[in-house]
């Protein structure tokens, strides 16, 4: 067996057991990888390209495309030869580097999420100062903001990594690198790095969903004031594809968490799809939802292809 007992210069990642050698699951994985990238790129193509998209709710839109990218850019390539030339090494400092980068970019996705709820609680609550309180320069400041926040949090996180040693079996539980899952192969005390961990955690994913939740109330109680029942309507209906991307983006870690603590019962095969679930499915699903819903950028890209029938749509809003 290759993963032996002493300090080594590389991790084994897991694949979805006893399928690892089965070639023809990296082609649904190369198009989600595919989707992922054509997507994204194309909704901030849409957005760059179309004045009429370059608004506050559509420049937060790209951030999250951005992030989006950056995601599926961070994990797939590591997965990609697991299945397809059945190479599961990777080189520690591969492997730290993979884990900074997929942790930070999902701490940039809540992130532009709380930011898409602050905006949509802007544009319902006070609509006629929507253009004055997200002028370019505080969208600008937001985005900065954003990834100082993300990428200082989790600077620590390869470095205190690098300076533990790791004697046990060195084989990952997921197709990629992530901190609690290299953290618990070293054979050295890691309540600091455990801490560490918690803390990110806490401050980043914990803080925004809660105040992602606060948000709502808040619009909630702005929707239900209104008098009319096609305007409460129409309201809501501009949060959709903003609770779909809060839903597919905090629902599954939260289920992979419950299983890590608790479901002893899980096999070792729904804990790895739970994980493709976690950072998978939101790149992928993120332009649909927002290409369906968002009528601009459905006209705009219908009629990129040329689709029949789209031009005389042009006008109409969500």
């Amino acid at each position: 067996m290759p993963y032996s007992n002493h300090t080594g210069t590389s991790f084994f990642l897991t694949g979805l057991p006893g399928l690892e050698d089965m070639g023809w699951i990296s082609i649904p994985l190369c198009a989600m990888y595919a989707a992922s990238l054509a997507g994204n790129s194309l909704i901030l193509w849409v957005v760059s390209s179309e004045p009429s998209l370059h608004q506050p709710m559509y420049y937060f839109l790209s951030m999250l495309a951005l992030t989006d990218l950056g995601l599926s850019v961070s994990t797939l390539p590591n997965m990609l030869p697991i299945y397809m030339l059945g190479v599961r090494e990777v080189a520690v400092d591969v492997c730290l580097a993979q884990l900074f980068f997929i942790h930070t970019f999902s701490i940039m996705e809540s992130s532009v999420l709380l930011t898409m709820a602050f905006d949509r609680f802007v544009a319902i609550s006070k609509p006629l100062r929507y253009g004055t309180i997200l002028t370019s320069s505080r969208i600008a400041g937001l985005g900065l903001a954003i990834v100082v926040r993300s990428v200082g949090l989790l600077i620590p996180a390869p470095i205190m990594l690098k300076k533990l040693p790791y004697c046990r079996h060195r084989l990952l539980s997921h197709s990629y690198c992530l901190h609690p899952d290299v953290m618990k192969l070293a054979c050295a005390d890691t309540r600091v790095n455990s801490a560490y961990g918690l803390f990110v955690v806490l401050s980043t994913l914990g803080v925004d969903s809660v105040l992602i939740v606060l948000s709502y109330v808040l619009i909630l109680q702005t929707v239900l004031s209104i008098a009319s029942k096609a305007e409460r309507f129409k309201a809501l209906n501009t949060c959709v594809s903003h609770i779909c991307a809060v839903l597919l983006f905090y629902i599954p870690p939260i289920v992979l968490s419950m299983i890590h603590r608790f479901g002893k019962w899980a096999s070792p095969s729904s804990r790895v799809l739970l994980s493709y679930l976690n950072y998978l499915t939101p790149p992928l699903v993120n332009p649909i939802v927002y290409t369906i819903k968002t009528n601009q950028i459905r006209v705009k890209i219908l009629h990129l292809f040329r689709w029949p029938g789209t031009s005389s749509k042009n006008k109409e809003h969500n």
